[in-house]
């Protein structure tokens, strides 16, 4: 090789390697994640969420709940399952989860099965995005393709919980920029609400509600929730969310908003005459669309500020650093 073609080949190979260096290297999440370093990872977490379901079929909503209120506060990282340190304030304390969170217990079951067979491998973060999705179908719901790669944090932020998480009394625009910040949509936050067709909700969430008297609420459906929630006790007595079919992932639960009996207010406001109307509409006259819909804001949902590549750890056990 002569002199005359050795330097632009070598400055043009310079000019390569300046470019590479100066390009953002960010780990991405992908669905074959686990395909080489834990290929039985996502069958073993399978069965066992499919396991707890079966032992109590209300955890369906509780574990597809928990990983709403992981995802909402610092991105979805398992900060939620964290427990109390002298450096950590937990979030299992903060209002919206405490006494009411749950399912805490069926993720670090699931990661002790997936430590024998793979240790130090799968993250928390993951395993809570995967329950998610497999308690969805293991009560009918849908089921959708899930992007792992998620590692779990080393801090939790009982402050964020507390201010990030919307609230049973929220009103609509509350709501819609609370999803807003998390980069999910109107519609996307409605076809979440959906979620409410499965689980139940205590007395003290909903007491407000149906001792208002409004126009906004069901008159019968108002006294039949009355009769195991007094007005002035039993805070913790449970209502289901879906007074039809409490324990099914199916669309009734829009066709009780526009009967106008959302056991929630954050729930009946999305059906009170503003822009959600149209959307609770279709969705109750159309289950599919509702389903489809909810998979994809599910798969928006998990991807909300995850850390990848070298942020965050893999923990050994889900409530505590390494």
């Amino acid at each position: 090789m002569d002199s005359a073609s050795f330097f632009p080949n070598i400055i043009a190979a310079i000019s390569v390697l300046l470019l590479i260096s100066h390009t953002p290297c960010e780990a991405q999440l992908s669905t074959t994640f686990y395909s080489n370093t834990c290929p039985n990872a996502l069958t073993t977490i399978r069965t066992s969420i499919r396991q707890a379901v079966s032992r109590e079929r209300r955890m369906a909503g509780s574990l597809i709940r928990l990983h709403f209120h992981d995802c909402f506060v610092q991105g979805c990282d398992a900060s939620i399952l964290l427990d109390e340190t002298p450096s950590i304030q937990s979030e299992k304390t903060a209002f919206p989860n405490n006494n009411s969170a749950r399912g805490y217990e069926v993720i670090e079951a699931a990661k002790r099965e997936v430590e024998k067979i793979c240790p130090g491998v799968v993250s928390c973060a993951d395993i809570i995005t995967l329950a998610a999705r497999d308690a969805s179908a293991a009560v009918g719901g849908p089921s959708w393709n899930v992007k792992l790669g998620r590692r779990d944090s080393t801090t939790a932020s009982r402050s964020l919980a507390n201010t990030d998480l919307p609230g049973p009394a929220s009103d609509l625009s509350t709501l819609i920029s609370s999803f807003g910040n998390k980069g999910l949509t109107a519609r996307d936050m409605v076809a979440l609400s959906g979620a409410h067709t499965l689980g139940q909700s205590q007395c003290f969430l909903f007491r407000d509600r149906i001792y208002s008297n409004g126009t906004n609420i069901d008159a019968g459906f108002a006294s039949t929730r009355r009769r195991q929630c007094p007005s002035n006790s039993g805070d913790s007595n449970l209502a289901p969310l879906d007074l039809v079919t409490p324990n099914s992932f199916d669309n009734n639960y829009y066709k009780n908003l526009m009967q106008r009996k959302g056991l929630l207010q954050s729930d009946q406001i999305l059906f009170s005459g503003d822009s959600t109307d149209s959307i609770v509409s279709e969705y109750s006259r159309n289950q599919q669309t509702f389903l489809s819909d909810f998979g994809n804001a599910m798969i928006k949902m998990g991807e909300i500020e995850p850390l990848t590549g070298q942020n965050g750890i893999i923990r050994r056990i889900c409530s505590a650093i390494n």
